[in-house]
C-alpha cells in the first residue's frame, strides 16, 4: 500500500521519513519514552531511528503489514508517532508515544481516533486493540478517552529488556465509533442474563 496522509483539526499524520530521523531520535531520549517502549533500544542512538524509518516503516507500508504515522503540527513539529499492526484477518493492534512536550494536550488521543476510523474503514479492520505495560496510565488514559474497551490483564505478555511483565489488554470495535463492521459480529450472550 502507498503511505497515506490522514488530517485531524490540528495534526497532520503521515508516514514518517528519513528528513525526520533527528526528530525522532532527539523525541526518544526521554527517560518516561524510553521506559514504556519495550521495542526502544536503550540507548536509543541516531541510527536506530534511520533503521525505523529506513527499514520497519518503509517495508511495512510497502508489504501491507504496518502503517507507521509521525504526527505533526502545521508548523512541523513531531507530536509523536503512532502505529497499526495487522495482528490477522480483520484485527490489528494500534501503539503510540508522544513527545514529552506535547502530552496531555489530546493530540495523541485525535490521532488515535482517526488512525482506528482510517482502519475500520479503509484497511477492513473489526478489532483494534492496544496493550500496554502495567502502569503506563498515560497509554491508558489516551485509550479510555477513544473508547477502548478495557478487557483486562495478560500475565507475562510483554518483553521489557529481558524481563517478562503483565499487560493490560483493551479493544476498540467499529460499532463503538458509529461505524459499520466489514464482517457481522454476534457477541457472547450475557451469562448473568437466564435463558
Amino acid at each position: 500500500m502507498d503511505p497515506v496522509i490522514l488530517t485531524t483539526d490540528r495534526l497532520r499524520m503521515r508516514a514518517l521519513a528519513p528528513a525526520d530521523a533527528d526528530a525522532v531520535h532527539a523525541a526518544a531520549q526521554d527517560p518516561a519514552t524510553q521506559r514504556w517502549i519495550s521495542s526502544f533500544p536503550s540507548p536509543y542512538l541516531r541510527e536506530h531511528a534511520d533503521a525505523f524509518i529506513d527499514g520497519v516503516v518503509t517495508r511495512g507500508w510497502a508489504d501491507d503489514s504496518e502503517y507507521h504515522f509521525g504526527l505533526f503540527l502545521p508548523d512541523g513539529a513531531l507530536v509523536g508517532v503512532l502505529g497499526v499492526i495487522r495482528r490477522g484477518p480483520g484485527a490489528a493492534e494500534v501503539g503510540f508515544w508522544a513527545t514529552r512536550e506535547y502530552r496531555g494536550r489530546g493530540y495523541v488521543t485525535e490521532a488515535v481516533l482517526a488512525a482506528a476510523r482510517w482502519a475500520f474503514t479503509e484497511l477492513s479492520v473489526d478489532r483494534l486493540e492496544w496493550r500496554a505495560e502495567v502502569g503506563n496510565l498515560p497509554s491508558r488514559a489516551v485509550a479510555e478517552r477513544v473508547g477502548f474497551t478495557m478487557e483486562g490483564t495478560l500475565r507475562a505478555a510483554v518483553e521489557h529488556r529481558g524481563v517478562r511483565r503483565d499487560s493490560w489488554v483493551g479493544s476498540l470495535l467499529p460499532s463503538d465509533l458509529g461505524l459499520t463492521p466489514a464482517a457481522p459480529y454476534l457477541a457472547a450472550p450475557d451469562p448473568a442474563v437466564a435463558t
